[in-house]
This record gives structure tokens, sequence and C-alpha cells, in this order.
């Protein structure tokens, strides 16, 4: 594992998802940040907490046809359908770089049925300089990407799986399209999840009424950005409620408050993914901002915070 930077001898900005301890709450979110070497001249990757480079898949991935993106009121539209150049490129030609960043390396991994996640968690694992991997169980832009994280039972089985395959740290990503998120939330922890990231994107579209076609090429995609801010809160909160492991909030989050409401409402880290488009440093000041905004708050550390809103009348 790599070592985590020096803290600041006043402050605490440590924080655990389950066996995996964090130098800060500040990660960045799969997809969102390429495979950080794209970054590296933006932002000090040390700084962060942890980073996600895009899903990796078993085969390698052309994607969904274009148009992929379609900005929205508040938010992004993407339908770009796990693009990537799969497992043995990634090991080979992105996993080296990212053991040298001086930071967390978390993998997201994605496969058609319980047999690849463990083929692709295990692979992963003899590599080596991996310390955690993502379930995306929570794909709104591939057939079959979210079949395992709206169907408890199967969820839970999911991560069983992967757990007696791979002793790495797991998270899992759950999707918000179902009816009752902390149920394959509570799933995900019994089958072995150390923490469960909340939320993956709201399925959505856009339509071009004009030509009567659909924007996106594959006619529906995944709503991130600050208009699912809400819906993330609410979800990060009703998951926090409902199991021991950390969360990790997903959703809108762009400024400190953004960062300190999540923390308040249960989580235990957060990332950062649309943001990353218009703003490739807002991670890295997230980070600098911390420590005045723990002041503010009137704690030493980052856990003190966590879980602490108060909903009495």
């Amino acid at each position: 594992m790599t070592n985590l930077p020096a803290q600041n001898s006043d402050l605490d900005l440590r924080v655990r998802l389950g066996r995996l301890e964090l130098a800060n709450p500040i990660l960045v979110a799969s997809g969102t940040f390429g495979y950080a070497r794209e970054m590296e001249h933006l932002v000090d990757l040390r700084s962060l907490g942890a980073v996600i480079p895009k899903t990796v898949t078993a085969e390698p991935r052309c994607g969904n046809p274009p148009w992929r993106t379609v900005e929205t009121a508040s938010g992004l539209l993407n339908s770009i359908g796990l693009d990537n150049d799969g497992i043995e490129a990634f090991v080979a030609h992105h996993l080296p770089y990212l053991r040298e960043t001086g930071t967390r390396v978390i993998v997201s991994i994605a496969g058609r049925n319980p047999e690849e996640y463990v083929q692709l968690a295990a692979r992963l694992e003899s590599a080596g300089g991996v310390d955690g991997l993502e379930l995306n169980v929570s794909c709104p832009n591939v057939a079959g990407g979210i079949d395992f994280g709206t169907d408890p039972d199967q969820c839970g089985k999911l991560v069983a799986a992967v757990r007696r395959a791979c002793s790495l740290p797991l998270l899992a990503k759950l999707t918000p399209n179902v009816t009752r998120i902390a149920v394959v939330a509570q799933a995900a922890a019994q089958g072995g999840a150390d923490a469960v990231s909340v939320i993956n994107t709201l399925l959505g579209m856009a339509v071009d009424w004009r030509r009567r076609r659909p924007v996106l090429g594959n006619v529906l995609g995944g709503l991130s950005g600050p208009a699912i801010k809400p819906v993330a809160l609410r979800c990060v909160y009703q998951v926090a409620q409902a199991v021991a492991v950390p969360v990790v909030g997903i959703g809108g989050i762009a400024t400190i408050d953004d960062v300190l409401e999540f923390l308040v409402a249960g989580a235990s880290a957060v990332q950062i993914g649309t943001a990353n488009y218009y703003d490739p440093t807002v991670s890295q000041r997230l980070v600098a901002a911390l420590p005045a905004a723990l002041a503010e708050a009137g704690v030493r550390r980052v856990v003190d915070l966590v879980g602490t809103l108060n909903t009495d009348n």
C-alpha cells in the first residue's frame, strides 16, 4: 500500500473505509478523472484521499454510439458505455503509473456476470499496487449494468463471491434507480463489502423534438452533477442509518459546503465527479479547504463530523 502523507499536527483528516485508511475524505469518482495521468499537470495527486480510474472490464469495450454526453439544467447526462481497453491493457499500461501517484488507488471493475467480477478482482490483486476495489454494480449505460445493484439478493451474492476470491478492501457502488437503496446496501454489507459508494447516476434522457430523435445515441443515459445532489444526500442519509459499514457519498459535490453536508448526513468520505469536467482542480482545492471547515465546525477530526445530523424537532 502507498504510504500516507504526513498530517497537520493539529488536525486529523484521516478517514477509514473499513480496512482501508485514507489521508483525507476527498476522492475522485470513476470515469471523471481518466487514469489520473491526464490530470497530473493540474492536480497534486498526492494530496487526494484516493483516485478511482475509469471502470475496467474483462475485455476491451468501445462504448456506446455518439452522442455520449449532453448538458442539462444543473447537470450532465452521459452514456459512455464503459469505454476502456480491458483488464490486461490496464495492468500493463495504467497500473504501473497509478502505483506511483503517491495516493491510494481504488480500481473500479464491472463484469457481465459474477464470474467476470471474480476474475477481475483476482487479477488485480495478483498484479499488486491496488489498495481497494470498487464494484460497479450500478452503471445505467450498458446492458445489464445495474442488474446486480437493483436486486439485493444478487448484489449480496456478487459481493460475497468477490470477497471469497479477493482479500482487497471492497466498495460496492450502488444505483439510486431502486425503490429502497438501503436494502441493497444492507445486502452488500452482509456480502462482505468494506464500504458502499452512494450514488451512481440517475437514469434519464434528452430529446430533440425538432428531429423527433433522442439526443444520446443509446437513448438513455446517467444524470449527474448538482441536479442530483438532493437525491444523493437522501440516499446517503438512508443508507448510513441502515448499515454499519462506511458510506462514500457521491452526487453533485463541488464545494466545501457540499462536502460537509455529506459528512454530516453520514458519509465517511466523498467522491468528486462531474465537477472535475468544468473545474479539474476542484478536488485539490477541497482538500485545502478542509482545515478551515473543520475549525468552523469546532472539531479537529473529520470523523467527528460523520453522521452528526440532528433531525430532532
